[in-house]
């Protein structure tokens, strides 16, 4: 009997179910968000937060546990410098698992969104704005802006330049 065995075997070996969850792991630290089999993102949470959970800990032992799960340098850099610091006021619960309604088409696996639920900030362009006074046209400092604001609030757009007359070329002046 299976008492009190905890995980999902997704029809592997444990070496090649533990790549699988690295992997998905990896790709979550990569982009952010992934679309996967519900199983697999349940399997991969578990996972993914205990290492952010160590990347909140910004030690040397916690950097060389967390190489040891990823084994890549730039995903470990990038989780210690720029995911982990998003979640120091949060205890748990950095991802999130959205149920998507088609199932996926072949095998019918209920499929699903797996994606951490702190956005990296946007950062919107620096803006020339011209000063009344002097009438110099000096950059406004860059703003980092809430990722849901970004989207509604479309960005201005340039005033455009008057088109300058492109001399014709020699077989156009013929033709005329």
């Amino acid at each position: 009997m299976r008492h009190g065995i905890s995980g999902n075997k997704f029809g592997r070996n444990q070496t090649l179910r533990m790549a699988t969850v690295r992997d998905l792991a990896r790709a979550i630290f990569k982009s952010e968000r992934i679309t996967t089999t519900r199983a697999k993102a349940i399997e991969a949470r578990k996972l993914i937060d205990r290492i952010i959970t160590m990347g909140k800990k910004n030690t040397l032992a916690a950097k060389r546990r967390a190489f040891s799960i990823l084994i890549d340098h730039n995903i470990v850099s990038t989780l210690f410098n720029e995911i982990a610091p998003r979640f120091v006021n949060r205890h748990g619960g950095y991802t999130r698992i959205i149920k998507l309604g088609a199932n996926r088409q072949g095998d019918n696996a209920e499929m699903a969104i797996l994606e951490l639920t702190e956005k990296a900030p946007v950062v919107e362009k620096a803006v020339e704005k011209a000063d009344p006074k002097s009438g110099k046209k000096g950059v406004e400092d860059a703003k980092i802006v809430d990722e849901k604001k970004a989207k509604k609030a479309p960005a201005k757009k340039a005033e455009p330049k008057a088109k300058e007359e492109k001399p014709k070329s020699k077989k156009s002046a013929k033709k005329e």
